[in-house]
Parts: C-alpha cells; structure tokens; sequence
C-alpha cells in the first residue's frame, strides 16, 4: 500500500503527468492518422517530407513513407546512431579532422544534389544534370551518416556522468564501416523489392523519430538544467519519454497543418 501510495507522492507527480501527457499525445496521433503500420510511417514522412511521388520509391503501387533523398538520410542517420551507440561505449568527442573531410564532402554533396534537384522542379531554372532517385538516395545517406556521427556524441556529453571523451567516430575501420552497412541499405531501398523494402520504409520513419527525440531530450536537459547527472538508461527515462511526447507532438501539428491545407495524404504533385 506504502509503495503503491508512493507513485502519487509530489515528487513523482511530474513523472506520472509526464507519461499520461505521452500517452494521450500517441494516442491522439495514432487515432487520427491512416489506418496499418505502413499508414503511420507515411503519418510521419508525412511531417517532414515533400513525398513527391516521381522521387520515391514504391511498394508495389503503394509509395515509400518518405522520398528517396529523405529514406536515406534517415536510415543513414539511424544506422550511424545504432552503430556508434552500441553497448558500452559512451564516446563523446566529435569527429576528427579527418573524419570531417569526408563527412564534409557528404554534406557538399547532398547540397549540390539537393540544389540541382530543386531547380529541376522549374523549367525556367537552369539544371546541371538529370536528377535521379539513385543520386538522392547515395547523397542523403551521406548527410545521414554525418547526423549521427554529430548527434551521438553531443547525446553522449550532455546526457551521461560518466561519458568517454574519445570521438564516437575517429577511425577509419568504422568510418568504412558504416559505409559498406550503409551500401548495403541503400542497395536494398533501390532493389524495390517489396520483402527487403517494406521493413527499411518502416525503419525510416523510425529514423525521424528516434532522431526528434533525441535532439528534444537534449532540448529538455538544458532548459531543466539536469545535464550530466545521468548513469544509465533507466535514470534518464523522463528526459527521453520528454523527447517522444514532443516529438509527436510536432509531428501531430504539422501533419495537421498540412492536411488542413492540402486534404490529402498524398505527396506534393507538381
């Protein structure tokens, strides 16, 4: 009875608010967005991607959650977050020097690809090449990998105590790595093949929340002022379901926002 009494305690009040405002948050986004587990995934590319039908890549005839540029940003992004962050290793520092060059070139090459295809979309404007769904995925995941290389680092050295301060990414055998990982991936997403291409669209959605939440539970951290007090997981639970509450949050607004404008689903048609 004691413990039972204990949750309700007026320490513990702002945890349970917590949790029963994430509850009612995933609740709410999952009520009122398309029905499958697939529908979801297109609820949340749906936040933070264009879903220009000729730049995705499709199921069978049902579209990708997010386009080809964004699907490998975000598999890219959540593949350097689970390979940096594997069990037991804490590391804190940013790239090196050297890994910055060719993280840096990835980035210069989503941009110019980026760039390009942006123009494509006008035919006053002036293109340098012929866009192609091969191209945006390469350079997306490029970007990608470089989103994880920083962001788990900075997780690192504001969430834990007891962080490493060795770079999370600072030699070559892991930078190579990811890279044959992320090969891989990508050659997987561009097979179109449903069986390998239904579980990473998933995946890829799952990258844009596991990236949200990530950045808002740093984002919480500092407005609470609780930086570095943490030892594992289980302390720091009520900073990261903060992170997942405003991430859907976010989420929820702009898919409502885009669906009041557009009332559709679907991806922008040009």
């Amino acid at each position: 009875m004691q413990t039972f009494l204990g949750v309700f305690s007026r320490k513990n009040i702002p945890r349970l608010l917590l949790v029963i405002v994430t509850g009612i948050l995933i609740g709410t986004w999952l009520y009122f967005t398309p029905p499958g587990l697939l529908g979801k995934a297109d609820a949340v590319g749906y936040a933070v991607c264009h879903r220009i039908p000729d730049r995705s890549f499709w199921i069978g005839e049902r579209q990708t959650p997010v386009c080809a540029r964004c699907s490998g940003t975000f598999l890219g992004a959540l593949l350097s977050i689970v390979y940096l962050s594997r069990a037991g290793r804490r590391r804190a520092g940013l790239p090196t020097w050297k890994m910055s060059v060719p993280l840096g070139i990835a980035v210069v090459a989503f941009g110019i690809d980026g760039l390009n295809s942006y123009a494509h979309l006008f035919p006053i404007l002036p293109g340098i090449y012929e866009p192609q769904n091969a191209l945006r995925l390469l350079t997306g995941t490029g970007l990608g990998i470089g989103i994880g290389a920083v962001l788990v680092p900075v997780f690192n050295q504001t969430v834990w105590q007891d962080f490493d301060p060795r770079p999370a990414l600072g030699a070559w055998k892991d930078l190579l790595k990811l890279v044959g990982f992320a090969l891989a991936i990508d050659l997987a997403v561009y097979s179109q093949n449903p069986l390998l291409l239904y579980p990473l669209a998933i995946l890829s959605s799952l990258g844009v929340i596991v990236i949200l939440s990530m950045v808002y539970c740093l984002v919480w951290l500092l407005i609470t002022k609780r930086e570095n007090i943490y030892t594992d997981f289980r302390q720091a639970w009520a900073p990261l379901i903060a992170g997942l509450a405003t991430t859907i949050l976010q989420i929820g607004l702009m898919d409502a926002a885009r669906f009041i404008l557009t009332g559709s689903w679907g991806g922008f048609t040009f």
